[in-house]
């Protein structure tokens, strides 16, 4: 019994998705970078608008505060809290606002009940299992041929891909709802909003881009456990 590193599976489910996912980084980090140089006409923080999406929105009981990084920016809904980057929270540039705002839009689809956002929240523990254990018991499986083995740490995988696949109407939601109440209380100007609808395009990207790397690690092993059993 043999776990091929390169194989015909190699280049359709891993080396492709790979590459896209590497052009994806590459393409959110470039556009949020030349909309960064952009500030809105009102001269809003990043910070400001968050704070007066939430309030006007009836959330003013969701924090914001400030933390370290770049494009680190998410809502924490243990805390209730939007955590902003070095690099979004006093920028005035279009692109920090229009991932404050994404930010907002999780927490306005906590506060709802958004079905799919429950959903994802319930398999982060599963999920983070079973991306830290799956693949290894999978290799262990393969290479002392037991089958058992590998079948049970298929499925555990398979909460990876589900994870990832319902991330994508939980993250493209958030990025309507920005837009949407960015345009409802005139934050931005057209010119701005449609800025702000590229930086959210290409993070959105990036989600897609993940999703194809799990789906495609979960189809080749399954293909060559199928391979096996044959």
């Amino acid at each position: 019994m043999y776990y091929p590193i390169y194989d015909s599976t190699y280049l359709i489910y891993v080396l492709i998705p790979v590459i896209i996912s590497i052009w994806a980084s590459a393409r959110v980090n470039s556009t949020f970078k030349k909309y960064s140089k952009h500030s809105n006409e009102r001269g809003l923080s990043a910070a400001q608008v968050t704070r007066m999406i939430l309030d006007n929105g009836g959330l003013s009981n969701v924090a914001i505060e400030r933390i370290a990084g770049e494009l680190t920016d998410h809502y924490d809904p243990r805390t209730n809290t939007i955590r902003l980057s070095d690099s979004v929270y006093n920028s005035t540039s279009v692109a920090a606002i229009g991932v404050a705002a994404h930010e907002a839009g999780h927490a306005f689809q906590h506060a709802k009940g958004y079905f799919p956002i429950k959903v994802r929240n319930s398999l982060v523990p599963v999920a983070n299992l079973a991306s830290r254990l799956a693949m290894p018991l999978i290799l262990l499986g393969f290479f002392m041929e037991l089958g058992g083995l590998v079948s049970g740490a298929i499925i555990l995988y398979s909460a990876v891909v589900l994870f990832s696949l319902v991330t994508l109407p939980v993250e493209f939601n958030a990025s309507r709802r920005a837009l949407r109440v960015l345009d409802e209380y005139g934050i931005l100007t057209n010119e701005e909003n449609g800025a702000a609808k590229k930086v959210l395009g290409a993070a959105a990207m990036t989600y897609v881009a993940s999703m194809l790397v799990a789906l495609g690690s979960f189809l080749r092993v399954l293909a060559l456990f199928g391979r096996r059993r044959d």
